[in-house]
């Protein structure tokens, strides 16, 4: 079948030149092997070896403000975090709102602060006091729609999609019943919310965004906006979106969906260590190079609508996240994870998260200590910036996910026994030979082909080269 459909091709390809009288030959515009696109963007530089930290205003701290926030800044510092991803920071939909305080992602008005966060100056103190402290700080920005009270639909009613019936509508299927689409043919919605993300970023020094539904919203608006807001200050931009396109114009980061669920499956026995070979694969023949994708064992929507990390990951929490910070990957904690957060917080309510929690909480310093050593370890950089995860063989392979990461400076070697019981495995490749320094013990260890390795019940091994 292959031959044949090639054969056609070709003589379709002949006919076409007999037609118009030119002779078949392909330059190098025309060529059909010619690549149809390649990345365009730069990441910031401070985004090499980025972790994002994820802030729910509302339930970050006790009061649930800036203010508060604000002061909780040199605990961030201390964790090692670079990026800040703001959840909504804008008034919220009154209008059919969901639960006493709404969502966030229902938005009243781009251009405003919530009032149940401070006030713009507040916002703005933040801000500042983010950056002065080393801190990026991005926006989530919702494109996608708008809650129903938002004065657009009053001004520019024709800027929102509507149903059968004439009627403002939300987005089909999901049960978002709090917000109304806008109708990304009009210019004028492309305007506005592309006005806002400048006006953020101009007037008070935002990084960049992180997009919500960004798979919603057009790319094109999208690429038009990264060069935008590149004319203003370089930015860095989380699309809420797993597909390979955004990559080219658009985004740094999107989300690895896949990633998360396949870490989930294999945790909760839905799988083993090959589960990861699909996601990997296709991470390295289909995905661009540059292309930052967020693996995360949590954030909001995970962990108000799928169950806290405890729930989701039992026993193998440590080694996924030892896998998320390691692997291929640009890592999130989403705010109460170094605190052993224990409960789904609600998300259309107050409901602060117990930091008291962290004083028997020994993950907070498993977070510290990735971070750490994804600093001093260059392969595990982020982007092009990091080095491809080649695949360690073994004799257990079903068992033990084992892989090696390098660039010219560096090398680390990791194996991760994703299963209930000890293992015993035999190296079969020379690969990971050498001599390394253990995470966390910072003792030697030396591995060769032929040699056997354990490995406890959902244990890891991170080695980096001396």
């Amino acid at each position: 079948m292959r031959k044949l459909l090639t054969t056609t091709a070709a003589l379709a390809f002949l006919a076409g030149c007999a037609q118009t009288g030119e002779a078949p030959v392909a330059s190098a515009s025309s060529s059909p092997w010619k690549p149809q696109s390649k990345v365009s963007i730069q990441h910031p530089e401070w985004s090499r070896d980025a972790v994002l930290y994820q802030i729910n205003t509302r339930q970050f701290t006790e009061e649930g403000t800036f203010r508060a926030a604000q002061q909780e800044l040199p605990r961030l510092k201390d964790l090692g975090v670079d990026i800040l991803w703001l959840m909504p920071i804008h008034p919220i939909g009154l209008e059919n709102r969901k639960g006493t305080l709404g969502s966030p992602y229902s938005v009243q008005d781009y251009y405003a602060v919530n009032p149940e966060f401070g006030t713009e100056e507040d916002f703005r103190a933040f801000l500042d006091a983010a950056h002065e402290q080393g801190f990026k700080v991005i926006l989530d920005l919702v494109a996608n729609h708008t809650a129903w009270d938002n004065d657009l639909a009053k001004q520019h009613p024709e800027w929102y999609e509507k149903d059968w019936k004439g009627a403002f509508r939300p987005t089909p299927w999901w049960d978002w019943s709090d917000i109304i689409d806008l109708d990304w043919s009009q210019p004028g919605v492309r305007e506005h919310v592309g006005g806002a993300m400048e006006y953020w970023v101009r007037e008070f020094g935002v990084d960049g965004y992180r997009a919500d539904v960004a798979g919603y919203v057009p790319l094109d608006f999208w690429e038009t906006m990264r060069a935008r807001l590149e004319a203003i200050r370089p930015v860095f931009m989380l699309g809420e979106v797993q597909q390979t396109a955004f990559h080219f114009g658009a985004f740094d980061a999107t989300y690895a969906w896949d990633w998360h669920n396949t870490s989930k499956n294999v945790a909760q026995g839905k799988g083993n260590a090959t589960s990861f070979y699909g996601y990997y694969a296709e991470n390295e023949s289909l995905w661009p190079r540059d292309a930052m994708r967020m693996t995360y064992i949590e954030n909001h929507d995970s962990n108000a609508w799928e169950g806290t990390m405890d729930e989701n990951y039992g026993p193998a929490l440590e080694a996924m996240t030892a896998l998320s910070f390691a692997g291929e990957g640009l890592p999130l904690i989403h705010n109460g994870m170094e605190a052993c957060n224990a409960k789904r917080l609600a998300f259309f309510e107050r409901d602060p998260i117990d930091w008291n929690q962290s004083a028997n909480c020994a993950y907070g310093d498993l977070l510290k200590a990735l971070i750490v050593f994804r600093e001093t370890n260059s392969a595990l950089a982020n982007g092009h910036w990091g080095g491809r995860m080649q695949k360690v063989e073994t004799d257990r392979p079903e068992r033990v996910f084992a892989w090696v990461r390098r660039n010219h400076e560096n090398k680390v070697v990791a194996f991760f026994n994703f299963s209930e019981e000890p293992v015993t495995i035999r190296l079969k490749s020379k690969l990971a030979n050498g001599t390394y320094i253990r995470f966390k013990t910072n003792e030697s260890v030396t591995l060769r082909a032929g040699e056997n390795l354990d490995l406890p019940a959902w244990g890891y091994l991170l080695l980096a080269d001396d």
